[in-house]
């Protein structure tokens, strides 16, 4: 003989939809999450850029903040781009990414220490003209 339980056991169909609305929200999560490392991300580059522009260079940026040198140019080209990754496309009202990031100060003063260090190592490595 079997004893049925005055409540019932969830179907099916009832058993999957809550499986699916638990994945649905575990999504959510990591989706919101990512979207705020992309920001703290961005925000981190804006203020190794900045870095960059007081310390003088990325050399000197990465000694003084504890980080290597890539890591500093890889912020440095993350705050040139565009933190969301647009590559100067024209956008609606027809500005662009470009224009948007010759603006800001910090972007600007990034872009000049990256060509200043790459003058300045063009200048090092080029051979000395020889003396007749």
């Amino acid at each position: 003989m079997t004893s049925q339980s005055p409540e019932k056991s969830p179907s099916r169909k009832q058993r999957l939809q809550e499986k699916q609305k638990r994945q649905l929200a575990v999504v959510d999560a990591v989706d919101k999450a990512e979207a705020k490392l992309r920001k703290a991300e961005a925000e981190l580059a804006e203020a190794v850029a900045e870095a960059v522009e007081v310390f003088g260079s990325d050399l000197g940026a990465s000694e003084e903040l504890g980080l290597p040198v890539d890591t500093v140019r890889g912020y440095l080209r993350l705050v040139e781009g565009g933190a969301d990754g647009t590559d100067g496309a024209e956008e609606p009202g027809g500005t662009t990414e470009e224009t948007a990031s010759e603006r800001s100060p910090v972007k600007a003063g990034a872009k000049a220490a990256r060509t200043r260090e790459a003058t300045e190592a063009t200048a090092a490595t080029a051979p000395e003209p020889a003396m007749a």
